[in-house]
């Protein structure tokens, strides 16, 4: 049976979602940030871009093994920045009328960025607020680690082995199936091809969630 068919087909306790590039659109702003932090040390922006997506700022820049550079502290100097710039941030298309759909104590959040950044971002794109957020702040080790996605199950209260994932990069997509998860692609941002094995689809416009008569979630197609 294909991912396509399986996850289409299933029921799910909750809904788990990334938020930058899979909820909302982020990438002005994150490309302006992150460009001129690579011009100031010496890296192409588009080469330094492709590897950032989807983990913590200070995760990011310790893998480049900077000789001097404090990764906590650059992160900080990025944050502030990007906590200072809110133009051109919006909704994947769908995503707004996709979340008001679901029952509130059945989603939540669980991104590699700062609460607070988060909570102003999702407040730029109009994304509604969830009940339950899980931060990059509040676990010891990030996405491609399955904490953060088992933290949000555990918080839900249900099993992440019964949890649907929404996520669009490589290490957010790595989390989710390491906590047991299904995991549906959103490539909605995605400028190049990407092949994997799950359910794909590029933004939530042609999808709707309905509850079905066990009380469990379902994704479907308008």
């Amino acid at each position: 049976m294909s991912s396509s068919h399986r996850v289409l087909g299933k029921t799910y306790d909750a809904f788990l979602f990334d938020m930058d590039g899979t909820v909302l659109n982020s990438i002005a702003v994150v490309e302006r940030v992150w460009s001129e932090w690579a011009i100031r040390h010496g890296f192409e922006p588009e080469v330094l871009l492709k590897t950032i997506h989807g983990v913590r700022a200070a995760d990011a820049i310790r893998q480049l093994g900077l000789p001097g550079v404090d990764p906590i502290a650059e992160a900080k100097l990025l944050l502030k920045e990007e906590m200072e710039d809110f133009e051109g941030i919006i909704e994947i298309p769908g995503s707004i009328s996709f979340l008001n759909g679901l029952p509130t104590d059945r989603w939540g959040i669980v991104t590699s960025a700062p609460i607070e950044l988060a909570r102003r971002r999702m407040a730029a794109a109009g994304i509604p607020m969830p009940k339950m957020i899980v931060s990059g702040e509040e676990v010891s080790a990030g996405k491609p680690s399955p904490e953060c996605y088992l933290l949000g199950a555990s918080r839900l209260d249900v099993d992440p082995a019964c949890c649907l994932v929404f996520e669009d990069a490589v290490a957010g997509i790595l989390a989710g199936e390491a906590a047991g998860a299904d995991v549906a692609v959103i490539t909605e941002t995605h400028t190049t091809p990407f092949e994997t094995p799950h359910f794909t689809i590029s933004n939530y416009a042609s999808w709707q969630s309905r509850v079905a008569p066990d009380g469990k979630l379902v994704l479907s197609a308008l």
